[in-house]
């Protein structure tokens, strides 16, 4: 049988293996172990001593335990190139998204550069959330969200062309988690739902997870292939279509009011529910047609964050709908999370009061239309086909010369610290083989990337 110091023991050994504690760092006293844990002091000595034995710890005399460096396993020579190899893996993607890797440029990210969010100084607002009540931080909050961030938002989608009422709007954690309530509450195992085709990756993982059937509308440059959706409301008759009208990823695409009409038109016919989900909405023009603001929300379902804009780390998005949608998504909320973080909605709130704010967007916006020209400059020096030429989108879906299978080139571009975003990750069938790649166009500014490609592109062509 495991004794207690065992256990101890073995719990300290994988946290030391996982990077909790690295070479040189102090492990916790006997006393604060023993405290934490309600062990005797006895067994927690007997737990340092197995640990001393097995090369992990060494003890200093008066100063307590330190972490020894650890030998490496050998490195595979092909591990990245395996590791991309499953990127069609959705989850592993996601894990690769949120590593941090400052010698490398992920001209894949999905997020814009630190630097061009940097400026909202996220330190300098907690005096004012805290003066925002600070009885109310340590406790829930509304099933709703922040009751003042709503109606921040209220104004904000009336800049968009949509009305909506407090009552109207949940708050969430981020845009994923909007989705995933929408999915919770619309979506049964084996129900049909329509996805934009290349389109975002991490909802077609949630689809899966809640057992839907994926139907896939093609994106066009100007938004989804209509005789498709037309072909497939009529076949299928899914009760869901999730798509980006603007900005959208991993495309850049935007629709056309046109299209737009024609969408809501289809929906109206086909009694088909419409997911607009719009991260990157800070990053463009408030004019351009949204599906949600020609529908009034009535058969549309809007989504929005500010990851993109602010930061993600403070993980505040939102879902704007029919009043009595709102308040079932609610409970559902609250009988999944209980409610969302309102220190975090606060700060949002306080950053939207600021003067600073409409400054920032200016910013943002006048960066992005800079960075996108340069991309799109470059592709067209290096004869790369380009899906759609917004004006100012943080992603670029193009297809560079010679290149018919864009993971094995992500894989050799891989030694000179480029990370990649090859397509067949945002197919629904991620077995296909994509000529197309997403670029962001943030990260393509580095000149270390323009470099590359070139020798990449021309070592390709002989």
């Amino acid at each position: 049988m495991t004794s207690i110091a065992d256990s101890l023991a073995d719990t300290l050994a994988r946290q030391i293996a996982s990077g909790a504690y690295k070479a040189g760092d102090k492990l916790p006293s006997l006393r604060e172990l023993a405290q934490l844990h309600r062990y005797a002091k006895n067994t927690v000595v007997a737990a340092f001593e197995l640990l001393v034995s097995r090369g992990l710890v060494e003890p200093r005399r008066g100063s307590g335990y330190f972490v020894l460096p650890q030998k490496q396993a050998a490195r595979p020579v092909e591990e990245d190139a395996g590791s991309l190899g499953r990127a069609m893996d959705i989850v592993w993607l996601m894990r690769e998204q949120l590593k941090t890797q400052p010698d490398a440029i992920a001209v894949g990210d999905g997020f814009p550069p630190v630097e061009w969010l940097a400026d909202v100084r996220l330190d300098k607002y907690h005096p004012k959330v805290v003066r925002t009540g600070l009885g109310a931080l340590f406790r829930y909050g509304s099933r709703f969200g922040y009751g003042p961030l709503r109606d921040h938002l209220v104004r904000k989608l009336a800049d968009f062309g949509i009305g909506a009422e407090p009552r109207q709007i949940v708050l969430t954690h981020g845009a994923n988690e909007a989705m995933d309530i929408v999915i919770r509450y619309f979506v049964p195992p084996g129900g049909k739902v329509l996805v934009d085709d290349p389109g975002y990756y991490p909802l077609f993982g949630k689809l899966k997870l809640a057992g839907a059937q994926m139907l896939a509308v093609p994106r066009l440059a100007d938004g989804p292939d209509l005789d498709v959706l037309e072909q497939l409301l009529i076949a299928e008759r899914p009760r869901l279509f999730f798509t980006q009208s603007l900005a959208h990823n991993p495309t850049g695409s935007d629709i056309s009011p046109a299209k737009a009409f024609r969408v809501l038109q289809l929906a109206q016919k086909y009694d088909l529910l419409i997911v607009e989900n719009d991260p990157l909405a800070d990053f463009k023009p408030t004019a351009l047609p949204r599906l949600s603001a020609l529908d009034q929300l009535e058969r549309t379902i809007y989504i929005g964050s500010f990851s993109k804009s602010f930061s993600a780390a403070l993980r505040v998005g939102f879902i704007a709908c029919g009043a009595d949608l709102a308040s079932d998504l609610a409970d559902l909320k609250a009988l999944i999370h209980v409610s969302s973080s309102e220190y975090s909605e606060r700060t949002v709130d306080v950053i939207l009061r600021e003067g600073h704010y409409q400054r920032h967007l200016n910013r943002l916006q006048n960066r992005l239309g800079e960075a996108t020209r340069n991309a799109l400059k470059l592709f067209d020096a290096v004869d790369a086909e380009v899906f759609a030429r917004s004006p100012q989108s943080l992603y670029v879906w193009a297809a560079l010369p010679g290149v018919d299978d864009s993971l094995a080139f992500a894989k050799a571009l891989l030694p000179r610290k480029i990370v990649m975003a090859p397509g067949r990750i945002f197919s629904v069938d991620s077995t296909q083989v994509s000529r197309w790649s997403r670029f962001n166009v943030g990260a393509m500014a580095d000149p270390r990337f323009a470099k590359a490609l070139r020798t990449a592109l021309r070592r390709r062509g002989g």
